[in-house]
């Protein structure tokens, strides 16, 4: 499942495939993917011919990077950038901000 943003709601992006290996068109053969609304019903059947579909449990795309890549979007520049504070743990319960705005240091109180 893949979110995007939509300015009402995230909608994830959900892969349906047909049950059927005889029977379907060139839409739902190979399997689809749709946008919907996490309260939307299950699709049951294909929308251009209405043979039975289920929906596929597939691993979701999960975006990562390091700090340390200035194309990362967890990239200091970029958390700077979108008004964000980074910081990093320099001892138990103590932090040193390593990018945006915010105090220099944060520890905890025991």
């Amino acid at each position: 499942m893949v979110l995007f943003y939509n300015q009402n709601d995230l909608m994830p992006i959900y892969t349906y495939e047909n049950k059927h290996d005889d029977m379907h068109c060139t839409y739902c053969s190979g399997g689809f993917d749709v946008m919907q609304k996490l309260s939307d019903p299950v699709l049951e059947l294909c929308t251009y011919c209405g043979c039975e579909i289920k929906k596929v449990i597939k691993a979701p795309h999960v975006k990562t990077g390091t700090t340390g890549s200035p194309h990362s979007t967890l990239s200091e520049k970029n958390i700077e950038k979108n008004d964000f504070t980074q910081y990093r743990k320099v001892g138990k319960g103590q932090y040193e901000k390593t990018a945006g705005k915010g105090p220099n240091t944060l520890k905890a109180n025991h």
